[in-house]
């Protein structure tokens, strides 16, 4: 899917709240599909697996199923599969072309408890999801939360490998949901915003809002990023029951009053350097919106607060 330029900015200069509005209510029919999707399957799992690359809104989306599911009278439970990491041995831990610990491999994850997490789930037996303290890379056992489904319950698991086969092999009865910002934007025929761009907008914003780090950060994360997506991620999104795209039409031009000062103060000796520069000239093809105009129950705020 694509967006078209002239549609974006003739919306934006004729009504922008209730153009903004009208583009939430379209995702948030997607959380109802979703939510639909999970109620008829609870009986084949409790189980759900929502996947999807880094930027597309996973933890947010996930949060916005519970209350469509809770709003349906089915209880829900979110678990970041970021909390069954385990501490890297460097003799055993995976590598990247550059010999450094991949950490975008699933194999930094424990897929042994995740696979008995899932059994046990789906037998009605209790289980304590782990607690992963990233500072200190290592497992906290005592900040577990213990875990048991009731008969109307369900319980989402999001990661970016949530659909990978050597997580989900065991349990093809589980409920998977695939999610991206995948959408480009085009005038006529011509490209003016790639996908892949709104994904690496709404990363270095976020990291550098939350999680203490610049651009320069995101950049040199961000090949591996893509490696990983491509080995590990997007070859298994045709598995989920339902897929759907994150992008916002009304995203870029919001995002551009957070990401274009921290593009542009990147140094011109960045190796991505020049596509930084085409993205931040591309901001300018759009009409502005306030960022103040973005409404409080949008997907952008897991990225601009």
């Amino acid at each position: 899917m694509a967006y078209q330029l002239e549609d974006i900015n003739a919306a934006v200069r004729q009504d922008a709240p209730g153009y903004m509005q009208r583009c939430d209510q379209d995702f948030q029919d997607k959380v109802g599909a979703a939510a639909k999707l999970i109620c008829d399957r609870m009986g084949d799992s409790p189980v759900v697996l929502l996947s999807g690359p880094s930027g597309s809104g996973k933890t947010t989306t996930a949060g916005m199923i519970c209350r469509e599911l809770e709003r349906r009278g089915v209880g829900s439970h979110t678990i970041s599969m970021d909390d069954y990491f385990v501490h890297q041995d460097p003799r055993t831990a995976p590598r990247t072309p550059e010999g450094e610990i991949d950490y975008e491999s699933p194999q930094v994850m424990d897929l042994a408890l995740l696979n008995e997490h899932f059994s046990r789930l789906t037998r009605g037996d209790e289980i304590v999801i782990p607690k992963f303290e990233f500072a200190r890379q290592m497992r906290n056992d005592s900040a577990g939360v213990p875990l048991k489904l009731g008969r109307d319950e369900i319980a989402i698991f999001e990661g970016i490998h949530a659909l990978n086969p050597q997580i989900t092999g065991s349990h093809p009865e589980a409920t998977r949901l695939y999610i991206s910002a995948r959408s480009s934007v085009l005038d006529g025929a011509a490209l003016r915003f790639k996908g892949t761009w709104m994904r690496l907008t709404r990363r270095a914003v976020r990291d550098y809002n939350f999680r203490g780090t610049d651009v320069m950060g995101t950049l040199g994360m961000w090949d591996n990023v893509r490696r990983g997506e491509k080995l590990y991620i997007s070859p298994y999104k045709h598995t989920a029951h339902l897929l759907f795209d994150s992008s916002l039409p009304y995203e870029v031009p919001v995002m551009a009053c957070y990401a274009r000062p921290l593009m542009e103060a990147v140094p011109e000796d960045n190796q991505r350097t020049q596509e930084l520069r085409e993205l931040v000239a591309a901001f300018d093809w759009f009409e502005a919106i306030d960022p103040k105009l973005v409404p409080a129950g949008s997907l952008l705020h897991e990225f601009i607060g």
